[in-house]
């Protein structure tokens, strides 16, 4: 077809195509107005250049099927070794591939992972050719798919040779309206050439058509051409007023319904031919043959192309539809019973593909049918490992509906509950657990796990919650909905190491109360109280060996290491060697008690590859946990920058979600950091909202996280007095408070207060405690601060000199430099006052260097003095600026002008989550950690940058 106008876009296609550097370019229209035609154009422009052209088309039956768009734009590059003489994949562009098309078990990567990875297959592909990908119906893509594509875009900068044009519609939304890509607007034909397209279409229509023709078209080439046709073949005693539809009516649809008429017109067997292609993806694509699995081809359907419905593709000779509104127009007109019976077709061509064959006969089946719901329970816990939340909930919702006995469908139902509870979807789960519950019967546990959920992570509370899981874990037990749970109280306490290998799943309801313990694990930790962990113990125990191992692991870690760590962390490790094949909350519950027994670093690299999957596809809670988790193991080694960073991505994400208890547990954490960096105001602001909100509550995690900020900040300030009283507010000198979990965590702190105001008695029963309760044995970090605690407050300089070197020589000492670095200070303190400057400095100078490494500003300045007075002059570097990018320094002022995340995204084109990102890099380069700061730093860099 000869193109009429549209010089303006031809000359920028022609532009985009023949230019060396890599680019990426949006074409944006409505329905009709030529993108796909424009899109035609490129690929032959490029082909005729010796590109290789790779075609993808965005298919509305696929917008749930995770990866089905990158799949279809990606296999003819993987396929068959993909192009002849291209440069081998790295090993981690090849792991990161093979894991989301599963050709291996492995989880799938982040958006930022998988986007590398198709980058460097891209690059090795233009190695030998250039290459232009080319999609069309973007609006289609799966969200998965359009991140990676939007990630992919953003970056051609940097691979030579590699285009991607993408054409969307304007009136759907979709994910690339955040993509940040260049756009290209396609606007409707100028008069002129409106009136050329159709006279030389249609030259034989009159003058009155022809100007309605005109007129209602409005320069949209599809319109154009399809409504004269229309009007021919309608009965001739109507007006062509009539024949045209009325006015308001959208043109999308008005041209969806001419494709709705032409259709009726075929016989049954055809139609539903085109039903059958229409509903299958695979069977619109251009090149079909390099599909990765069979597409339906239709057969028979010469009447469908000779009316205009279908269009045989120049490059692969396959049939496909003229317009996606022809595919639209065949699913509409189609009855339930055709559309069931081309998806049961459908089922059968995709048995091989788990996700396809779900989805399809999930569409298919009215009556419930137990095989069809064990499949998409299958293909849910599936999609769940590979990071698919979202897609979970709707499978496991379908499989409820289709199930065969009440059982399994309330346990369907609290399945999906669970899940979006976990994705942070807390309404949607309690509207689950609603409709999983047995009629005029108030105690399903589903129900009481949505309730909980919402009690505590929105409400912090911990006290009601306590007491509702513990009594529905009781009715479980029991079998007795009508019994209240009585726990059975032991004269001794079980051992948490206990372990057990029976699974509850053995019995109906052993999934749904294994989910309850964990809740009410999570809730106790939260409390962080005598009584509560009390109350959990024995309910453990009463549940026999339905209480698994993992539960037993996580109530010794959770509660108090003191008295019931001893041994788990060799369990940990055990647990922690097959991570990719546990659900994400399971991995963030193991690694919570690696945190508490300080040893999260071999398993931070796996949270940091699935992290922004889990924040990707939904399950936010968990993301957020493992944000937290990450930032607790930056903070303590060291990499305190990257720390802070990581605290202000999870606060934006639970302060977007109305996550009021991750919100403020965060804000503790960035708390912390604040303290030991000596920006006093900023920590003690920080606790200050923690400790409001989380006192009244009840919620003795938080409170605890306050005191020990209260206690830090006072140290960093030199006022010790406060910092011992913020200290035995946790735990008093010589004793470790049962269940508080900072009672421990906060030994140097209440040691180095104590020492400070003359009370070297309650100094020194505080480190001999530490040593009797044999917290060495418990966890490296611990073995460092006991040891270093003895070496501060012996009386004798030989016990304090071993101490010493029994901490610096720690295998695991360097992992926590800043503990390290006191220790050393200390030390190096006792040295000068007891031998002089010179055998002090051994020990000051090291200390005093990591202290300026680390940015403990009041910590370095002690060291600095203290090396002054050993007659060693340091030098202090001068701190250098952190430059902003211009995308950076955008966000920031809209930030500070006031605007949320949501509006500076509107008003530039990002989504809330990359606004987000951007401002988490910005807070630590610009020294703050509040939007109410950003203007002033703002002034000052651009003071600084004015000044001679």
């Amino acid at each position: 077809m000869v193109m009429v106008g549209r010089d303006g876009e031809r000359a920028r296609l022609s532009a985009f195509v023949q230019a060396s550097d890599g680019q990426a370019l949006l074409l944006r229209g409505e329905a009709g107005v030529g993108k796909s035609t424009l899109l035609d154009l490129a690929a032959r422009i490029a082909a005729g250049d010796g590109h290789l052209v790779i075609r993808a088309t965005g298919v509305e039956a696929e917008t749930e099927l995770p990866y089905a768009g990158l799949h279809q734009l990606l296999y003819p590059l993987l396929a068959d070794g993909g192009q002849p003489g291209r440069p081998p994949l790295n090993a981690a562009a090849r792991t990161a591939l093979d894991a989301v098309f599963d050709r291996t078990d492995d989880s799938p990567p982040s958006v930022m992972a998988l986007g590398i990875a198709v980058l460097n297959l891209l690059s090795s592909t233009a190695a030998t050719r250039p290459l232009l990908l080319v999609l069309d119906d973007g609006q289609w893509l799966d969200e998965a798919s359009a991140d990676v594509c939007g990630f992919v875009g953003r970056r051609l900068a940097g691979s030579p040779g590699v285009k991607l044009l993408v054409a969307v519609r304007s009136d759907i939304a979709s994910r690339f309206d955040t993509a940040a890509l260049p756009e290209a607007p396609v606007h409707a034909l100028a008069d002129a050439d409106a009136t050329r397209l159709l006279d030389r279409h249609h030259p034989q229509l009159g003058r009155h058509l022809r100007g309605l023709v005109l007129e209602t078209a409005r320069g949209n080439p599809l319109a154009l051409l399809e409504l004269p046709a229309h009007t021919a073949s309608q009965p001739g005693d109507r007006a062509p007023e009539d024949l045209l539809g009325p006015h308001g009516v959208p043109l999308p649809r008005r041209i969806q319904e001419i494709y709705a008429t032409r259709l009726a017109r075929l016989g049954d067997t055809v139609r539903a031919q085109l039903l059958t292609g229409a509903l299958d993806g695979t069977a619109a694509r251009p090149g079909e043959g390099h599909a990765p699995t069979p597409g339906y081809r239709m057969r028979g359907v010469d009447e469908a192309v000779g009316c205009g419905l279908l269009v045989v593709e120049p490059a692969t000779g396959n049939l496909v539809f003229r317009h996606p509104l022809v595919r639209s127009a065949v699913v509409q007109l189609a009855t339930t019973d055709e559309r069931r019976a081309a998806h049961r077709v459908l089922a059968h061509l995709h048995r091989e593909n788990p996700e396809r064959r779900a989805t399809h006969l999930a569409a298919a089946t009215v009556d419930p049918d137990e095989e069809v719901a064990a499949a998409l329970e299958t293909a849910a816990r599936s999609a769940t490992r590979r990071g698919g939340a979202r897609m979970a909930v709707s499978w496991l919702t379908r499989a409820a509906e289709l199930s065969e006995n009440r059982a399994d469908r309330s346990r369907r139902l609290g399945d999906a509950a669970y899940v979006a509870g976990q994705a942070d979807r807390l309404g949607q789960a309690r509207s689950l657990a609603l409709a999983a519950s047995t009629p005029g019967s108030d105690d399903n546990p589903a129900a009481v796990l949505a309730d909980a959920y919402l009690a505590l992570y929105q409400n912090g509370d911990v006290r009601a919650t306590h007491r509702q899981v513990t009594a529905a874990i009781g009715r479980l037990r029991d079998g007795d909905a009508a019994r209240p749970f009585q726990a059975q109280p032991s004269t001794t306490r079980p051992s948490p190491a206990r372990p057990s290998t029976t699974r509850p799943d053995a019995d109906p309801n052993g999934e749904v109360l294994d989910r309850l313990v964990s809740l009410l694990l999570a809730v106790s930790q939260y409390a962080s109280s005598r009584t509560a962990w009390h109350r959990t113990h024995d309910v453990l125990t009463s549940l026999g060996d339905l209480a698994t191992e993992r539960a037993w692991l996580y109530a010794g870690t959770w509660s108090d290491v003191v008295r019931h760590g001893a041994g788990l962390a060799e369990a940990v490790e055990r647990a922690a060697a097959d991570l990719q094949h546990q659900d994400p909350w399971d991995v963030t519950r193991l690694a919570v008690s690696a945190y508490h027994l300080d040893v999260l670093s071999p398993l931070r690299p796996y949270l940091e590859r699935v992290v922004d999957r889990e924040l990707d596809t939904g399950a936010t809670s968990s993301g957020i946990v493992m944000l937290h988790l990450v930032m607790l193991d930056q903070t303590a080694l060291g990499q305190w920058d990257a720390a802070e960073r990581t605290g202000q991505h999870a606060l934006a994400l639970a302060t977007e979600t109305g996550n009021q208890l991750f919100a403020h547990q965060t804000r503790a954490y960035l708390a912390q950091l604040a303290a030991v960096r000596g920006r006093a105001q900023e920590a003690r602001d920080l606790q200050a909202e923690v400790d409001a909100w989380a006192r009244p509550r009840g919620v003795g995690f938080l409170t605890q996280l306050a005191d020990a900020i209260g206690a830090t900040t006072a140290l960093s300030a030199g006022d010790y007095e406060t910092a011992f009283l913020y200290a035995i507010g946790i735990t008093a000198p010589g004793a470790f408070r049962p269940y508080a979990y900072q009672a421990s965590r906060t030994l140097l702190d209440l040691v180095e207060a104590a020492l400070h105001t003359g009370r070297a008695e309650q100094a020194r029963a505080h480190a001999l405690a530490a040593r009797d309760a044999g917290l060495p044995d418990l966890s490296p970090r611990l073995a460092l601060i006991t040891h270093g605690a003895l070496a501060m407050t012996a009386d004798d300089d030989a016990e304090a000199a071993e101490m010493y070197a029994r901490a610096q020589s720690h295998p695991a000492a360097e992992r926590f430099p800043f503990e390290l670095a006191r220790i050393r200070l200390a030390h190096g303190i006792r040295v000068r006052r007891a031998q002089g400057g010179a055998a002090a400095r051994a020990f000051l100078a090291p200390a005093a260097e990591a202290l300026d490494r680390l940015g403990a500003t009041a910590w370095a300045a002690r060291a600095h003095a203290e090396l002054r007075a050993a007659g060693v002059t340091p030098h202090t570097p001068a701190p250098t600026a952190v430059p902003l990018t211009w995308q950076e320094r955008r966000v920031a002022e809209l930030a500070a002008a006031g605007l949320t995340n949501k509006e500076i995204g509107e008003r530039i084109r990002l989504s809330p989550r990359t606004v987000s990102a951007h401002l988490y890099r910005v807070f630590p380069k610009l020294g703050v950690t509040t939007r109410a700061a950003l203007r002033d730093a703002l002034t000052r860099i651009d003071h600084h940058s004015a000044a001679p």
